[in-house]
């Protein structure tokens, strides 16, 4: 292995240009979308390099594509980033604003830092969104005027939707974060007391108010013993429909039943369903369209689109063997990303389906499950979408291509022209074989090589790769590195046997199908240098990073990121611990008969045969693959000699690589280049990349 070189503080540019290189410099407070590096007086400027993990300042993120009544219109958030700090020390932050598209153009109709969640009125007039935080709800009249700030409520705002008639808002509200609360003590009495993303869960779960437009009056409508899943408004105004727990063990795995609340605040009628819910749309003749995963299993089943009508659940889409809803994985989007199935008709449903590594809308006939494509291509992803009978709005992209918006076929924002010289690359599909048949995945790369071979594995696992826009691939290929992902048994997109011939299995079929692919890569591509190889993955992805290198010396450096290494103490420790296990394994930490099984397919059982030099990243507030698991990774390691560097970023959680705080994102690219480059360094001018 290559010996480490010693670090040195080097500028922020692209390998292998010239230190002179003109550039072309904009100040990030009110900068042009380029990415950046940093000039000698500390000041962020931008200069084009997709090389640099700092082009993450320069992109453009659009989430929450809501469609108009009309179908004419799309309200949307565009999130970038820009520097909140000083010329001595920057603070490079994200900036949300809402945005219009309306067939002359695209203008922004909000100019806060943290305006998101737009929400159509019936008669399309009015905008009501998100601002500040806590987040509260404000109106917009689109006709002008200022937003009006709506309700000042001590807790966020959230999943604000307008009454059919337009005459009311119903929104969740919790009771707020008291600074002060947990200074002596923090108390838990029930399973569920923790959230990734939302930490500390108090006793009190988040209500649901319903706002009067026309008094401005806020009002408790009904609160839940257990957290509202999700919740719709029956089109003809009888109420809302609630996804929530009917009891803890219920609540603690995620699942729900449905119960209607009337405006009064009356409980009506209950619907047993007993699974989990991703969204609601309920039909205004009785019929309730639930996108979710049924049964104890849950988890490790395939979400599909089930119908409650005559008293009775069936699920109208799994003859298609495909996931309903959006589950390949890409790292640019930052802010909501829409799947509620939406009825065109009474009988008609536009949702979301993933196919492999690509993810489109698809319509439905829910009498005969017949299906046609809306949107949909073999090689891109429609990361969210709304539609109505009128018109579809979505999030388009490939994995060479940056998320924009298209409204009705019609592209309204232009991140690729905006953004076209950081020239992202596209990737080269690969097949391998597995004991189910053909498997498939993908080398990014750019330039002839020799080049060093980097195997990523995705989380979940019950979650896919394909052709979703990864920008820290982009920034690993423009290295000189080639990236190689797949997707696995256990992976989805494939049919539910390519998942349950995974359950139970971990470390086994899973390793075996991402070493053949792997294998794949070397000998298709012969620039792939054996000799400078690497594996790395986070949260599932991680946990197999673990048991590679404690299984195989094959990997010349390692990146475990939000890693799993004790099957046991994650059991008790992580926020889906309690029932992850069992779903997945069939296994329980407290049965002791299955004790040992869960500690042999622990990596940290093997630790000792590790000889892989390891960078081990982890967020501080990770409550779904907590701080522990890296801490014992660590320590395993360290003590046995490894050469190992421990990375952990405060105030993030398991979401730190997808829509951690910009700063930290390319601190933590910087660390991946920094232990790359000093065991498998990429080309020969290749330098070490500054922290």
């Amino acid at each position: 292995m290559t010996r480490a070189a010693p670090e040195r503080q080097t500028s922020v540019r692209p390998a292998g240009t010239s230190r002179d290189r003109p550039t072309r410099q904009v100040d990030a407070r009110g900068g042009d979308g380029r990415d950046v590096q940093v000039n000698g007086g500390g000041r962020v400027w931008y200069n084009a390099a997709m090389a640099q993990p700092e082009s993450l300042y320069g992109l453009l993120f659009p989430s929450d594509p809501q469609v108009s009544p009309d179908g004419q219109r799309a309200a949307f958030v565009l999130t970038d980033v820009h520097d909140t700090g000083t010329k001595e020390r920057p603070a490079m932050r994200y900036r949300a604003r809402l945005h219009l598209a309306d067939g002359h153009g695209t203008r922004p109709l909000t100019f806060g830092d943290t305006d998101r969640a737009p929400r159509w009125s019936p008669d399309g007039t009015t905008l009501a969104f998100l601002r500040g935080q806590p987040a509260q709800l404000h109106l917009l009249p689109l006709a002008g005027g200022e937003a009006e700030k709506v309700t000042d409520l001590p807790g966020s705002v959230g999943d604000a939707q307008w009454s059919p008639d337009g005459e009311h808002l119903a929104f969740l509200s919790g009771a707020g974060r008291d600074e002060h609360a947990d200074d002596e003590a923090r108390v838990a009495e029930r399973l569920s007391y923790r959230f990734n993303g939302l930490g500390w869960r108090t006793d009190v779960c988040r209500a649901v108010h319903v706002l009067n437009v026309r008094t401005r009056e806020v009002r408790t409508l009904h609160m839940p013993p257990f957290e509202v899943r999700d919740f719709a408004w029956w089109p003809d105004g009888r109420g809302l429909l609630l996804a929530t727990a009917s009891d803890e063990a219920q609540d603690a795995r995620g699942h729900a039943d449905l119960v209607t609340v009337t405006l009064d605040g009356t409980p009506g009628e209950t619907v047993a369903w007993g699974g989990s819910v991703g969204a609601l749309a309920p039909h205004a003749d009785g019929r309730i369209l639930l996108l979710g995963r049924p049964g104890e299993r849950g988890f490790v089943t395939d979400p599909h689109l089930h119908l409650y009508e005559d008293g009775a659940w069936r699920a109208v889409d799994a003859h298609t063997d495909r996931p309903a809803g959006n589950l390949v994985g890409g790292d640019s989007h930052v802010g909501a990303m829409p799947g509620r199935p939406a009825w065109l008709d009474a009988h008609t449903v536009a949702f979301l389906q993933t196919r492999g590594g690509a993810c489109g809308v698809a319509q439905l006939d829910v009498r005969s499950g017949a299906i046609t494509d809306r949107v949909f291509h073999a090689e891109r992803v429609v990361a969210g979408f709304t539609a109505n009978a009128n018109g579809i709005a979505h999030l388009d992209e490939s994995a060479s291509d940056f998320p924009e918006v298209v409204l009705n076929g019609q592209r309204v924002t232009q991140n690729a022209a905006r953004l076209g010289d950081l020239s992202p690359v596209a990737p080269a599909r690969v097949t391998f074989g597995t004991d189910l048949g053909e498997g498939e995945g993908w080398v990014l790369s750019s330039g002839n090589g020799p080049q060093p071979a980097l195997l990523s594995i995705h989380g979940g696992p019950h979650t896919a790769y394909g052709h979703a826009f990864m920008h820290e691939f982009q920034v690993f290929a423009a290295r000189g590195y080639a990236v190689c992902y797949s997707n696995p048994r256990g992976s989805v997109g494939y049919g539910q046997a390519f998942v349950d011939d995974h359950h139970g299995r971990w470390g086994t079929v899973d390793a075996a199908d991402l070493l053949a692919f792997f294998d794949a890569c070397l000998a298709r591509f012969p620039h792939l240098d054996r000799a400078r190889t690497g594996v790395m993955g986070g949260s599932y992805g991680g946990f197999m990073t673990n048991w590679l290198t404690s299984q195989t010396d094959r990997f010349h450096v390692a990146v475990t990121d939000r890693c799993i290494s004790n099957l046991i103490s994650f059991q008790g420790t992580s926020d889906i611990g309690p029932w992850f296990w069992q779903a997945e394994l069939g296994l329980d930490a407290h049965t002791a008969a299955d004790v040992d099984r869960l500690w042999q397919m622990s990596p940290l059982k093997h630790a000792g045969n590790v000889r892989t030099p390891t960078l081990i990243i982890h967020a501080e507030e990770d409550h779904r693959c907590p701080v522990e698991q890296g801490e014992q990774w660590f320590t395993a390691l360290k003590a046995r000699g490894v050469p190992v560097r421990f990375v952990r970023f405060p105030g993030e959680d398991h979401e730190l690589s997808r829509s951690g705080r910009p700063d930290r994102r390319v601190r933590r690219l910087h660390e991946y280049l920094r232990w790359l480059h000093t065991y498998v360094p990429a080309g020969a001018d290749a330098e070490p990349v500054g922290a």
